[in-house]
This record gives structure tokens, sequence and C-alpha cells, in this order.
């Protein structure tokens, strides 16, 4: 288990238990107390959690993790998911992308795609987004129109949020918005865990003429704290085949089209 991986999952029984006791973690992690307690250092000079005497508890960024901790999470679905999403986008469209680990795996797919890279007649796809990561990776591609909202960027997404961002938003129309989202429940509908990253998602959905949501089975069936739009007003969910049934089914019953890959 690497570095990166390890804190992860650490971060990630914190995020469950609210404290671990080092001897605890050493044993979950499989790995000696040493190493546990370096690591539990390391994360709390990053204020990623707060040492205790033998342990460590949560702070309070710990149900959030910074998006460099996330990608290690679900990683395969991730990548299936993402490849099935940017497979729905044909040549010429224009697509909003929010941020997360989900979302810039389809801005990598969709940059390596051979029917974009070999558009002979300028712009082969028109990106939107308010995530800078993504902008980072995308700008270098010439076949791609990189368009950036403005806005304040937060830490944990690299995602710019605000009125700025909002009003860019506002201005243009989208043939697409995929979202990634923190959670879908079928009542209470998409929802992340940020009010102003899911008024900037709101925005990019309200634009687009059609919503597809990228999410792992681990995120359905689930509530965050503020909502980006509801489940009616999806057109699709790409999800892995982990997904429970019911749950599918009631999507499904909503009008949404599941993909489960």
């Amino acid at each position: 288990m690497g570095t990166h991986e390890r804190w992860t999952r650490l971060l990630e029984v914190l995020g469950d238990r609210g404290r671990i006791e080092v001897v605890e973690a050493a044993e979950l992690l499989g790995v000696s107390t040493a190493t546990v307690r370096r690591d539990m250092e390391e994360l709390a000079q990053q204020q990623l959690l707060t040492r205790t005497r033998g342990g460590a508890v949560v702070s309070g960024v710990a149900y959030d993790l910074p998006l460099r901790y996330k990608t290690a999470r679900q990683a395969d679905e991730k990548r299936r998911i993402a490849r099935a999403a940017a497979g729905l986008v044909p040549p010429g469209a224009v697509v909003g992308l929010n941020g997360g680990t989900t979302t810039s795996e389809v801005a990598r797919e969709l940059a390596s795609r051979a029917d974009l890279a070999e558009h002979e007649h300028g712009t082969a796809l028109t990106i939107v987004t308010n995530a800078i990561n993504i902008a980072h990776e995308l700008a270098v591609r010439p076949y791609v129109k990189t368009v950036v909202t403005g806005g304040v960027a937060r830490p944990n997404s690299y995602e710019l949020t605000g009125p700025l961002a909002t009003m860019v938003l506002q201005g243009l129309s989208l043939d697409f918005a995929i979202l990634g989202v923190n959670a879908l429940d079928p009542r209470f509908g998409a929802t992340t865990h940020d009010e102003g990253e899911a008024s900037a998602n709101r925005a990019m959905a309200e634009r687009a003429e059609k919503v597809i949501v990228v999410a792992d089975s681990t995120k359905l069936g689930k509530r965050a704290f503020a909502r980006v739009c509801a489940v009616e007003e999806i057109s699709v969910l790409v999800t892995d085949k982990d997904a429970p049934d019911e749950l599918v089914e009631q999507y499904a019953g909503l009008g949404v089209n599941v993909l489960c890959v």
C-alpha cells in the first residue's frame, strides 16, 4: 500500500469513526506503528487531522477530503464510468465539466479520443469548466477549446465558485453538463458537500440540454449538504455494476437512463 493510498484509507476511517488509535490504525493498514505515527504527523501538519495522545481525531475537513487524496477511491470504477460518459459526447459538442476525480477522468478520456485528436477543421470539442486542474490538462490540446469560469478557487476540489462562476455559466449554452457529485438520493437529488460548488454546478446543469451525472455506486442512495439538481433533471446516470438494483429501478422510474459499467 503506497503512501497516498494509506493516507486516504486513514482519513476515510477517521471520517467514519471520528477517532482512531495508532495501534488500531497499524493493524488496519498492515504497517508498523512507527509508520502510522509518521503518517499522522504529516496529515496533522496539513490540517487534515488532529493528533491526540496515542492516536488522532477527525478535523473539520476530514469529511470532504482534498481531491489529491480521493484518487485512490474506486479508481477502476471511475475510469470505466469516465470512459462510458466520454463516449456519449459527439464531436463538436459544448460540454460543461465540474470538478472532482471522476470528471477529471472524463476530461482525460475526452482529450485522448482519436476521433477528436484527428479532427481537421479547428475545434473538435468545447469544454466549459470551473475546475482549474481540468483546464490545466485540456489547455495543451489544440483541438479542444477550453473555457474557464471566473471565481474563487476552493482548495479541496480545485473548483472555482462564487458569483463570478455563476454569472459566466448563466451566459452560456451547453449541449451536455457532465457532473460529479458527492451523493445521489432518489428523493433529494444530486448533492455536494459545499454550497458554493452546488451553486456553480446548478448553474451548469440549468444551461445544459442534457445532464449526465457520473457517480460510483458508493455515492448512490446518500445525501450531502447542498442540492445541485433533482433526479428528474438528470438525463443519464453513469455508475458501476455494484449499483443496487432497487436504486437503479428508482432512478429509472424517475426518467433517468442508468448505465452500469
